[in-house]
């Protein structure tokens, strides 16, 4: 029987066996992650790069726990092959042998020197230890903590520069060309605004491409606790920001060339807009002189005179294309097609509202004819009472000046004398000789005319 020692019974020798072919196990996994790490790609850089920031503080921990990562890795070795040479002497080991294994195995059997500052072990209340002693067990954890540590920088710091500088190369080369295609229009700086956002762009990816290449572990968003080492993403605000920046510079670059291109055209469209509204504002101030002298008591807007402000932009806009002049011409002949639009839409309101009144007379006239029309269609066109409301409301359409008011009036009445003359069944009266003679049947009196000889 197995003598009880000070790390409990005494291991079997199958336990020893088991515990070795484990340990030995762990043994070849450590030795492979640290060898992987060793040639990590990530590695490599940071201690070929000029570090700064988080980055350099980081690294400086990491490379410790590096070199202490291989001092722990040699202890656990030479232990590891002590327990093997021991147990390696006879098939049945004799209790001595078991209970000095089981040290070896279960014990504190490891002495390591002092680790870096940050990891030197501690007694409550006491100085940091220059040296401690690890059981295997408490060793193979410790070495995959700080394994877990190191590999978290190095897989973060080669995640970001895998990343974000390929990407800032390629947004540079884009901006590259569009500042080629801005300086081709003109758009410089000091001169436009997009030439000013474009230099700010050129000066903001400089420097975050420094950062990146020197602080990568700045532009890291940290996975949320518990989640595998090298877990998270690179922080792409920055460049994000920026590529949205000169998408915007891009678009507007691209209009001022698609004004290039289109220049002339579209000044002539300009031009063409701005003589309709010309012309009917001419219309529409002949209009007025008109329904002033044809409407009486009627309220007739005033007409504003020719767009000569739209046309004297439309003449810088023309001087700006002569000179090649895209950047300022793109804004200035955006505004003039609008404005140009909108002088042509308040000609055609100004000249609608200033013909309402003889559109309204146009109208009155319509319906008494229309009422006349529907008399003579049913025998009463000869009624006294519509014959005299009918001429009433024919002299005061056909004449000027016209009150539309009174006018409007007189139909109605015609229009109900007729239907009077419907509902009663009214007979008309025959005509006298004299006035069958003068008028003829189903005609009025003498039909008026206005001053300009209209009917």
């Amino acid at each position: 029987m197995a003598v009880a020692g000070p790390t409990g019974p005494a291991l079997s020798r199958e336990e020893v066996d088991r515990a070795l072919a484990r340990l030995g196990a762990e043994h070849e996994a450590v030795e492979s992650s640290l060898l992987a790490l060793q040639d990590h790609a990530g590695r490599r850089l940071l201690e070929g790069a000029e570090l700064s920031g988080v980055t350099k503080s980081r690294w400086a921990v990491t490379e410790q726990l590096v070199t202490q990562l291989w001092i722990c890795f040699d202890a656990y070795t030479d232990a590891l092959q002590a327990a093997r040479e021991l147990r390696g002497r006879r098939r049945w080991p004799t209790s001595a042998e078991l209970s000095e294994l089981t040290d070896l195995l279960r014990g504190s059997a490891v002495t390591l020197p002092g680790g870096p500052p940050h990891a030197a072990v501690t007694v409550l209340g006491g100085p940091p230890r220059l040296s401690e002693r690890l059981s295997l067990q408490e060793l193979l954890d410790r070495m995959n903590e700080w394994y877990a540590q190191a590999l978290a920088v190095v897989v973060s710091a080669d995640a970001v520069w895998s990343a974000l500088p390929a990407r800032i190369d390629l947004l540079a080369a884009e901006l590259r060309r569009v500042r080629a295609l801005a300086h081709s229009v003109g758009v410089r700086p000091g001169e436009h605004p997009a030439g000013d956002d474009l230099e700010r762009i050129t000066a903001e990816l400089a420097a975050l491409r420094a950062e990146v290449v020197a602080d990568p572990l700045a532009f890291w968003s940290e996975a949320p606790p518990g989640a595998p080492p090298g877990t998270g993403r690179p922080d792409t605000v920055r460049y994000d920001r920026a590529a949205l920046a000169l998408e915007e510079v891009r678009r507007e670059v691209e209009a001022v060339l698609d004004v290039r291109q289109d220049a002339e055209q579209r000044l002539m469209r300009v031009r063409d807009v701005l003589s309709r509204a010309d012309r009917t504002l001419g219309e529409a101030r002949r209009a007025r002189v008109e329904v002033l002298s044809k409407i009486a008591a009627s309220e007739v807007p005033a007409v504003s005179g020719p767009p000569t402000v739209l046309y004297e932009q439309l003449a810088v806009a023309s001087d700006h294309r002569r000179n090649a002049r895209w950047h300022r011409l793109s804004p200035l002949l955006e505004g003039l097609e609008q404005r140009a639009e909108e002088e042509l839409l308040r000609a055609r309101e100004s000249l609608t509202a200033v013909t309402a009144p003889l559109a309204v007379r146009a109208e009155l006239r319509g319906r008494l004819d229309a009422y006349k029309a529907k008399a003579a269609r049913h025998g009463v066109a000869e009624d006294a009472c519509v014959v005299e409301r009918y001429d009433l409301a024919r002299r005061m359409l056909w004449s000027a000046p016209c009150d539309l008011v009174a006018a409007e009036q007189a139909v109605l009445r015609h229009q109900q004398a007729v239907a009077e003359a419907l509902a009663g069944g009214r007979v008309p009266a025959q005509a006298g000789p004299e006035r069958a003679q003068g008028l003829g049947l189903g005609q009025s009196a003498a039909v008026p005319v206005d001053h300009e000889g209209e009917a």
